[in-house]
C-alpha cells in the first residue's frame, strides 16, 4: 500500500499536479499485471487495457470496474474530465474521447500516481 511519501507523488496525487511527459518508467511497462493507486493501493487498471498513445504518459482504454471516478476540471483555461481514485480521491490524470476501440477513450494517467504489480505466473 502506497502512502504518498515522495514529494512528487504528493504534488500530483493530492495537489492535482501533472508530471513531466515522458518521465514515468511505467511508460515502458509491458508485463501482465495491475496498475494501482500510489496513494492507497486500490487497483485501477489492468495491463490488458494499456496502450501506447504517444502522449508521454501511461495510457489505458478502460479502468477496472468501479476503480475510478471523474469530475469536471476547468483549470488552465479549458474544460477537461479529471480522473481520480474512487477509494482515496487521489488525482490520476484525465480522460479524453480519442482512444482506441473498444471504448474510444484515453485514460491519460500520471505514472507517479500509479504503482505496478506483475501478475503471478503459474
Amino acid at each position: 500500500m502506497g502512502g504518498c511519501t515522495d514529494p512528487e507523488q504528493y504534488r500530483v496525487l493530492r495537489g492535482h499536479g501533472t508530471e513531466r511527459p515522458g518521465t514515468s518508467p511505467l511508460m515502458q511497462e509491458k508485463r501482465d499485471g495491475t496498475f494501482s493507486c500510489a496513494g492507497c493501493g486500490h487497483p485501477l487498471f489492468s495491463s490488458e487495457t494499456k496502450y501506447e498513445s504517444c502522449t508521454g504518459w501511461p495510457s489505458f482504454f478502460a479502468p477496472l470496474e468501479g476503480a475510478v471516478a471523474t469530475t469536471e476540471d476547468r483549470s488552465h483555461f479549458m474544460t477537461r474530465i479529471e480522473v481520480h481514485c474512487a477509494q482515496c480521491g487521489g488525482h490520476l490524470g484525465h480522460v479524453f474521447p480519442d482512444g482506441p476501440q473498444p471504448t474510444g477513450m484515453r485514460f491519460c494517467m500520471n505514472g507517479v500516481s500509479l504503482t505496478f504489480t506483475p501478475r503471478d505466473r503459474d
